[in-house]
């Protein structure tokens, strides 16, 4: 059985059996997220599993349809303005409705709504991610706009992040100074980020927790120690004939190697998994850690997931 509750908190987000439909297609499900406070939290899934629609409705921009959430000790359905104003937001896209604009206007008219807004620190962002201000906003390339997102997203040091997407359209450079501005930002602030993703690998470096979202359904969150110390792959070999443990539960995926190898991903404690399998007749030959990037394919790929 893959986790989905991280305990008892404290929260800087919690939501409890979220659910959003689009005509009769759920693009939510019942899904309970945690967010601890000061995590930098990972919501891994592919395009279309909901991570903008929960996101969304996290700052009161879209309605469940059923369950509640909290942002930062609030309800976005009734304090939606308030979690906004406390909180830096990047959105899937790079539209906008200010197209019109220089980029130095458009940070004007941001700062405007924020009144922690930093100016000195917009502008080292802006030096550091080269948002210029004389640029007008409509002509911005999608690398540009999502690098200027990032600059109004951090400006006002909110102590909540929801960055969606936030290195999509970022050459490897961009990227790594972006992610290496975010890592600074966390340590001055000691706040909280949610960061969705279809490319687990980009962030790797930062997330301390992984949520895994398919099909609207939060299918696995955990932290990053016990992911690392639960989710492993399990090389063995045994006699001719020889299929492994009836009784192996936790496996998440089952290949068969070369010769008498068999092969299981396997959530679990490792000395009991091990026991089980030597037990049922076979050697086991190796015992390996998942990358980042592999374990949220595997539980993707997991029957819970289906």
């Amino acid at each position: 059985m893959l986790p989905t509750s991280l305990g008892e908190g404290p929260f800087a987000v919690a939501t409890q059996g979220l659910t959003k439909r689009y005509a009769r297609e759920p693009a939510l499900n019942g899904v309970d997220l945690q967010i601890p406070e000061g995590a930098v939290y990972v919501l891994a899934g592919p395009n279309g599993a909901g991570k903008s629609t929960l996101i969304r409705s996290l700052l009161g921009l879209a309605r469940p349809d059923a369950g509640r959430a909290t942002v930062l000790g609030l309800d976005p359905r009734t304090s939606g303005p308030e979690v906004r104003a406390r909180t830096g937001y990047v959105p899937e896209g790079a539209g906008g409705a200010y197209g019109w604009m220089r980029v130095g206007r458009l940070l004007q008219h941001h700062a405007a709504y924020y009144a922690t807004w930093d100016r000195d620190y917009a502008g080292r962002l802006s030096r550091a991610l080269d948002v210029r201000p004389e640029r007008r906003v409509g002509a911005l390339s999608k690398g540009q706009v999502r690098r200027l997102q990032l600059v109004l997203a951090l400006a006002h040091r909110p102590s909540l992040l929801l960055l969606d997407e936030p290195t999509d359209g970022l050459d490897p450079a961009a990227r790594d100074e972006a992610l290496g501005l975010l890592s600074e930002h966390l340590a001055d602030t000691g706040g909280s980020v949610l960061i969705s993703t279809h490319l687990p690998h980009e962030v790797d470096g930062l997330a301390d927790h992984l949520g895994v979202l398919r099909g609207g359904r939060l299918v696995a969150q955990a932290p990053r120690e016990r992911l690392e110390r639960m989710l492993r792959v399990y090389r063995a070999e045994g006699p001719d004939g020889w299929v492994g443990p009836e009784d192996l539960s936790g496996v998440i995926d089952r290949r068969a190697g070369v010769g008498r190898e068999l092969r299981w991903t396997v959530w679990g404690e490792e000395g009991e998994v091990v026991a089980r399998i030597a037990a049922s007749g076979g050697a086991v030959r190796d015992v390996a850690r998942l990358p980042f990037e592999d374990s949220v394919l595997a539980l993707l790929r997991a029957k819970e997931a289906s």
